[in-house]
């Protein structure tokens, strides 16, 4: 068998990763009694849509309360380093502020907690894009350097962010 056979064979296969946090499809409309975001359309918002009556929707919880129910962050950043225990109130001020803004877009993005860690600080976060953004606003706001590394089934990623003086 060549390589290029021996590759289309391995496509053929390979079963598709699945979210173990993504919800089955929904019928109608739902309501997470945790924190109040609304399931219409197949996405997760703070509005209401005006066509929904509450009290004929379901009761459903929503993925980001789940995964912080269970604590099983999809995104984790990790920061290091002698700039942070400097300028901990302004990093910790743009991690906050960082995530209001996402959370108020996208439902399902937001912060399970910060926590201190040996000299660092550890954020874990619902969702692999508010991660993300943490990680570019925290290179664009203070330098430093950011690595990622996504998981192999691409539904978590661990975001290491050092800087140093």
């Amino acid at each position: 068998m060549d390589k290029f056979q021996q590759s289309q064979k391995n496509q053929l296969f390979k079963t598709p990763a699945h979210d173990p946090y993504c919800l089955p499809k929904i019928e109608g409309s739902a309501v997470c009694p945790q924190c109040g975001a609304a399931y219409q359309a197949g996405n997760w918002t703070w509005k209401v849509p005006e066509n929904t009556v509450v009290h004929d929707a379901q009761t459903v919880t929503c993925p980001a309360c789940q995964r912080t129910n269970d604590n099983h962050p999809a995104g984790t950043l990790t920061l290091s380093g002698s700039f942070l225990s400097a300028h901990r109130n302004e990093i910790i001020n743009l991690i906050e502020n960082t995530e209001k803004k996402e959370k108020a877009e996208h439902a399902l993005e937001r912060i399970i907690s910060l926590t201190d860690s040996e000299g660092a600080l550890v954020v874990t976060t619902t969702g692999i894009h508010l991660a993300n953004r943490l990680g570019h606003a925290l290179k664009a706001a203070f330098k430093g350097h950011a690595d990622y590394q996504y998981s192999d089934d691409e539904f978590g990623v661990s975001i290491d962010w050092t800087r140093d003086e």
